[in-house]
């Protein structure tokens, strides 16, 4: 009996997780109410309820949907709130369909964007793709930086720019921090690869059975996490370059680090 009811105890609480984070996590919070007294009169692809876009910068960025719709046939829609929302409502205003996209700005929350997609639009675009351009462009950090209307117009531009191309696995472009991340795990990579390299007999200039091993680590750490995001975002050169260089010095740094405590160790006046 006791048993029984820890099972059903626990399996209480993790509904209760599960319904919690899906309530917390949910991608289109902003249609889960119905005011369209909020909407204009006349439609147009840009309601800025929370006047996060500047009046001229508006009617460009409303000329260049337009513009963009005609042409590729792909519906961008952009809709920013502060205090109220007209959820569901847009659905109808705007006539949202398999093509459609939907950039909600809301900067109650933790992230200022959040994404509404078409399922057309996931052939091109996958999720990640949009997890990748929201944690970019509508982080506090650019907010503070840049601006919500520059994470509004950069966000857009990324989308029509990877549309018009065909389709993006991943956001364009290799921001410094996400840079830097991957040099640190090319270095860690290199230290792995070096110390599993290091003589461990005294006739061994070098342990490749003892790297073969570890190959899955350093290998993820190099390759997948320090080569990969930088070839898929960027054609530039330099990053890669200096990637493979922390790489190579996190080798030599590991492989001549017990040589040198051995040196150091025989000579006990230096």
């Amino acid at each position: 009996m006791q048993k029984r009811g820890l099972k059903s105890f626990l399996t209480s609480l993790f509904v209760c997780l599960l319904s919690f984070a899906i309530l917390v996590y949910s991608p289109s919070p902003a249609l889960a109410v119905n005011n369209p007294e909020l909407l204009p009169d006349e439609v147009t692809p840009v309601v800025d309820l929370a006047n996060f876009i500047p009046d001229r910068q508006e009617e460009s960025l409303i000329q260049d949907i337009e513009s963009f719709e005609q042409e590729t046939g792909w519906r961008i829609r952009v809709l920013t709130q502060y205090d109220r929302s007209p959820g569901r409502a847009v659905i109808k205003f705007w006539g949202l369909d398999d093509k459609s996209i939907l950039l909600v700005a809301d900067s109650r929350g933790g992230n200022l964007l959040s994404f509404s997609i078409g399922d057309d639009v996931y052939e091109l675009l996958p999720r990640t793709f949009w997890i990748e351009l929201q944690s970019r462009f509508g982080n506090m950090y650019y907010i503070r930086d840049n601006g919500e209307n520059s994470s509004i117009m950069d966000s857009l531009g990324t989308v029509k720019g990877c549309l018009i191309k065909g389709g993006c696995g991943v956001v364009p472009g290799l921001p410094r921090e996400q840079w830097i991340l991957t040099l640190v795990t090319s270095i860690v990579g290199g230290l792995v690869f070096g110390f599993a390299g290091t003589p461990r007999k005294p006739d061994q200039v070098f342990a490749w059975q003892w790297v073969l091993i570890i190959s899955p680590l350093w290998g993820i750490l190099f390759i997948a996490f320090g080569i990969g995001p930088v070839v898929t975002r960027t054609s530039d050169w330099l990053p890669l370059f200096r990637n493979v260089m922390g790489f190579a010095l996190g080798v030599l740094v590991a492989y001549l680090s017990p040589f040198l405590n051995q040196s150091s160790a025989s000579n006990p006046n230096t």
